[in-house]
């Protein structure tokens, strides 16, 4: 058996704006001394004179990358998902939410999967912060084809988007002939009658793990992959969710104001179902290898099954 292709999305950021920097000059890469880890070095090897680090100063980055989104430049900031949102959260509001500039914000590292850099780097809380910031859209793609294709289409975007990747390896999941990646729109992996997983970022492997040990037990789950939290595919959701009667939402994020509380708020009005929300359960994250880290806090594909055949 061959084996399954794994690469982390922080490392498809980096490629990405390899290609992207080949075929259009406006754009710029900036980076808070973080280069090596957030990849966007495979940009500065590349071109030199569009990569600029901006030191251990994540709210100036925002800054400068106003500026240069104001001057016509399409400028990509890059940091950790702690320090972008988290750190820079005032200058990425006011400098770049506010006047809604054409600012993509690169943030890596994001969620429990950074391992052994422990909770004060685990960002938990990014997609609620973001996602309540007026005009701004957010993506948390799932693997590489996706992570490569969301950064392709954030550029073509105009306005400010958050771009949310992580640390951690992944299988590769989308690759299919029919495989499109569009701002707003969720993709249904697997169908399903008898309850809806929607997932996001790593989670997606992890739910359609979960399905197939629930197809076991003769539970027929339909797994969605809802890689844009902001602006969410409503259509999408509902349809499912009116299916099957009932919806379990996935999000390597706390369960507060993320994946899962962005699904209730447009099912409590629309098409109220029973919902279980799993992800982190409004803890901090704490040190210790990713994958272990996933398997304690039951995020893994046995958890994630687990929890929801408990539910059920």
């Amino acid at each position: 058996m061959s084996e399954v292709k794994k690469i982390a999305t922080r490392e498809s950021y980096g490629n990405a704006l390899v290609e992207l920097g080949k075929k259009h000059d406006d754009l710029v890469v900036l980076d808070a001394d973080l280069a090596g880890a957030t990849k966007t070095g495979i940009f500065k090897k590349a071109f030199p004179e569009r990569h600029i680090d901006c030191g251990i100063a994540e709210g100036n980055m925002m800054a400068v990358a106003a500026g240069l989104a104001a001057a016509g430049m399409v400028p990509f900031a890059s940091s950790f998902a702690m320090f972008a949102a988290g750190r820079a959260y005032e200058q990425v509001r006011n400098s770049i939410g506010y006047p809604h500039l054409n600012v993509k914000i690169g943030a890596t590292h994001a969620g429990i999967s950074v391992g052994e850099d422990g909770a004060s780097h685990q960002c938990l809380e990014d997609i609620a912060l973001m996602r309540v910031i007026p005009g701004m859209t957010v993506i948390v793609p799932s693997d590489d084809i996706e992570a490569r294709a969301a950064v392709e289409a954030a550029y073509a975007y105009k306005g400010p988007v958050y771009l949310r990747f992580g640390r951690l390896a992944v299988p590769v999941i989308n690759d299919r002939p029919d495989y499109r990646f569009e701002i707003g729109k969720g993709i249904t992996l697997r169908e399903g009658k008898d309850v809806t997983i929607i997932a996001t970022g790593l989670e997606v492997q992890s739910a359609l793990e979960a399905a197939q040990k629930l197809a076991a037990d003769g539970i027929d789950a339909e797994v969605i992959n809802i890689h844009t939290i902001k602006p969410l595919d409503e259509e999408l959701i509902l349809a499912s969710a009116k299916k099957t009667g009932r919806v379990v939402t996935v999000e390597e994020h706390s369960v507060i104001g993320g994946l899962g509380g962005a699904v209730c708020e447009v099912l409590s009005a629309k098409a109220p179902v029973p919902v279980l929300r799993i992800g982190v359960n409004d803890v901090f994250g704490e040190s210790g290898p990713a994958v272990e880290l996933l398997h304690k806090y039951r995020l893994d594909g046995e958890g994630v099954y687990g929890q929801i055949r408990a539910w059920l």
